[in-house]
């Protein structure tokens, strides 16, 4: 049941990035929801420990998600980086 979960906040996760930083063109729902996934991971890793917010295994929050996101963000901040030798 977790991974039927990771699917759908890494889905929605990754869409969110992909708005932020504007690359929803480029991007399909296959994609978003990598980004998401890897993201969730790279934000529950890295981030919160820094903030003390519980991860989305931990349970669904508005920190978990949050912390998610930016981790999706900081994803395609450097996936931009690499893409075009700059950040957007």
């Amino acid at each position: 049941m977790s991974f039927l979960i990771w699917i759908i906040v890494g889905g929605i996760v990754g869409w969110l990035a992909s708005l932020v930083m504007r690359t929803d063109a480029q991007q399909g729902i296959l994609l978003n929801i990598v980004v998401g996934i890897v993201g969730a991971f790279i934000g529950g890793w890295v981030i919160s420990p820094l903030v003390g917010v519980g991860t989305i295994n931990e349970g669904i929050s508005i920190g978990s998600v949050v912390v998610s996101l930016v981790g999706a963000i900081i994803l395609l901040a450097i996936v931009n980086l690499f893409r075009r030798g700059r950040m957007r």
